[in-house]
């Protein structure tokens, strides 16, 4: 999204901009989401629970999201909702097709393109690196590979880049974005639909039969269960389901229909556990910590400039969505509103610095 944006952007403002695209498709790992596009609705809501993020970036984020999604719409983007059903957030959700294609109209898009095929200035926009097994390892650090809930081109290449040139990174490093899924295969396709979201009315095992998270510390997000699946072994959990989580709703769907449009690969007999389940449990779910995107990436100013170890902006070099880190750091956020303001905020920076193309 964020390459996308900071192309229609750049358009706008007069300045030709070639997007060097490694995969074979516009929309990246937006074109998966589930299209919803937010922010806390509180402002103390969004420092409270990303806690280790650059406030600056965060205060950037949440002030300029309105006006953004604002942008979107005159761009011609037709919201499917305008309210998100959590009363912690606002937002709007699109359909992620039909806007990856709005915003890949009439841009000059280089498809299946080579890292290094770029040039100065750049905007680098690549997704993180979820879909490197290598980093995730070196930064990440999870028990076991985590299983990829995104698209596959998001390797790093962003990083690497600033990297290479001298930027700095950010905080966060270890942290990231993903659910817990049902541990059998899914399609791309069904990276919405099957996310296990009713840790908070489960009990929660690892494969060696310690209770590892309480479902009173689950966050809203559910991210945090996420996370701590990923460093228990096999970054694998069972979660464990009595009559009353079974009858309990999330949203729209209770947890019992959850339960049933998992893989049969994934529900397992609690009979038939690697351990002795509690008393009461009628159901339970093999899940597999998968990740969507990272955390932690290169450190950023409000203007998108990529910084180096002594803080000053790289020449020529900026970041957006989350190749920029550090905004979401000790908690969760929405990774598609970091990629649209930053993707605007970059565009407008490289047209302040560079003036209108010949």
């Amino acid at each position: 999204m964020a390459g996308l944006v900071a192309s229609a952007r750049l358009r706008e403002l007069g300045v030709r901009a070639t997007v060097h695209e490694r995969g074979d498709r516009p929309g990246g790992s937006m074109l998966l989401s589930s299209g919803f596009v937010w922010r806390h609705r509180e402002w103390e809501d969004f420092r409270r629970e990303c806690p280790g993020g650059d406030e600056a970036l965060q205060r950037l984020v949440w002030e300029r999201f309105d006006d953004a999604i604002a942008w979107l719409q005159g761009l011609g983007a037709e919201p499917t909702a305008t309210e998100t059903g959590n009363p912690l957030t606002a937002g709007a959700r699109f359909d992620p097709r039909a806007l990856s294609a709005l915003l890949a109209r009439n841009a000059d898009i280089r498809y299946s393109a080579p890292a290094g095929d770029v040039h100065e200035p750049l905007v680098l926009c690549t997704g993180g690196f979820s879909a490197s097994t290598e980093l995730v390892g070196r930064y990440v650090r999870p028990a076991a590979p985590l299983r990829l809930r995104g698209n596959p081109w998001s390797l790093g290449d962003g990083l690497r880049i600033g990297l290479d040139r001298g930027g700095a990174l950010s905080r966060g490093m270890d942290e990231f974005y993903g659910r817990n899924m049902p541990d059998a295969p899914w399609s791309e396709s069904e990276l919405v639909a099957l996310s296990q979201l009713y840790a908070r009315h489960a009990r929660i095992f690892d494969e060696d039969g310690s209770e590892f998270f309480a479902a009173k510390d689950v966050t809203w997000s559910e991210t945090n269960v996420v996370a701590a699946t990923a460093r228990r072994p096999g970054a694998r959990a069972y979660y464990l389901l009595d009559e009353a989580a079974l009858s309990a709703s999330v949203r729209d769907r209770t947890v019992a229909e959850m339960v049933a449009a998992a893989p049969v690969e994934a529900r397992v007999d609690p009979e038939a556990l690697p351990f002795a389940a509690p008393a009461g449990t009628v159901a339970a779910v093999r899940v597999v910590a998968s990740i969507t995107h990272t955390i932690g990436g290169l450190s950023v100013d409000v203007r998108g400039r990529v910084l180096g170890s002594d803080g000053r902006p790289l020449p020529a070099l900026w970041a957006a969505g989350v190749d920029a880190g550090g905004v979401a750091t000790g908690g969760y956020a929405s990774g598609l509103a970091q990629a649209l303001v930053l993707g605007l905020a970059a565009a407008e920076d490289v047209a302040a610095t560079l003036g209108p193309s010949p």
